[in-house]
């Protein structure tokens, strides 16, 4: 099975080259008018042997995704725990992702309510969706409809959590909420409250987050990692730390996920 074919990689996916083997993943941008509230539109498709099951595990970034999934919609809210996907037989998916706060616009259920959650997106969007498509050629374009119908409105606030949240993910340098707040011109404590109502989780729950998933990235593509130097770049006070949040969030230590990882790396 082929990689992702664009730039942004394999970050949130879990022993990446082991699931390459199964499944294929393509993502594809989204229309210029919904640019300002979706990061991309993605697709995963699959046929698994008769018999053969495999668990692919995601580290979820901090955002909502909207699916199109076993003959329904559903509304994936911002995953705090590893998600699991069984993947068996012939099928496929396809969804929107989020921007961190970009999924806010188009509902008016408090965020923090569909944190690690599945919902049916009737009962969070308000509307009935369109039918469900025969193939995932066609899924890209009813989400995009389904998505258009709502009228979405891009705010001020929705553009500064957006931004902040996208710097922490994508700006290894930013290891403490502080450095957030005092960019925004608040306080901690008002960023916190900012982004569980535009997001549904906080900064400090983000920043964590995207230092797993900078390590576990780096791991998987083979880099060489000195973890107590990882550490220290990341903003850990110690590698005991650093460990002790990875295995939290990765259910593995450092060590044990880069041998996994290793034995199904392509070899170049």
């Amino acid at each position: 099975m082929r990689q992702p074919d664009d730039a942004k990689g394999t970050r949130g996916i879990l022993r990446p080259h082991e699931g390459f083997e199964r499944f294929r993943l393509a993502r594809h941008d989204p229309p210029e008018d919904l640019a300002p509230f979706v990061t991309h539109l993605w697709t995963v498709q699959w046929s698994l042997p008769e018999g053969e099951t495999f668990a692919q595990e995601i580290l979820p970034f901090p955002c909502v995704n909207l699916a199109c999934e076993v003959g329904a919609y559903h509304v994936h809210g911002p995953g705090t725990r590893r998600f699991v996907a069984d993947l068996a037989g012939s099928a496929w998916v396809t969804g929107v992702r989020f921007t961190p706060a970009g999924f806010s616009a188009f509902t008016k259920v408090p965020m923090r309510t569909l944190v690690d959650q599945v919902l049916d997106a009737d009962a969070v969007l308000g509307c009935a969706p369109p039918p469900f498509p025969e193939s995932p050629d066609e899924a890209p374009a009813r989400l995009i409809d389904y998505l258009r119908a709502r009228e979405p409105q891009v705010s001020e606030t929705q553009r500064l959590v957006d931004r902040l949240a996208t710097r922490a993910q994508a700006d290894p340098s930013v290891v403490r909420a502080e450095s957030l707040a005092d960019e925004a011109g608040v306080s901690v404590r008002s960023l916190h409250r900012l982004f569980e109502r535009h997001v549904g989780v906080g900064t400090k729950w983000i920043v964590r987050r995207a230092r797993v998933q900078e390590a576990a990235e780096r791991v998987a593509k083979g880099e060489p990692v000195a973890w107590a130097a990882l550490a220290h770049e990341l903003g850990y006070h110690d590698q005991a730390h650093f460990i002790r949040d990875f295995r939290a969030q990765i259910g593995s230590t450092p060590t044990a996920y880069a041998k996994r990882c290793a034995e199904h790396r392509p070899q170049s």
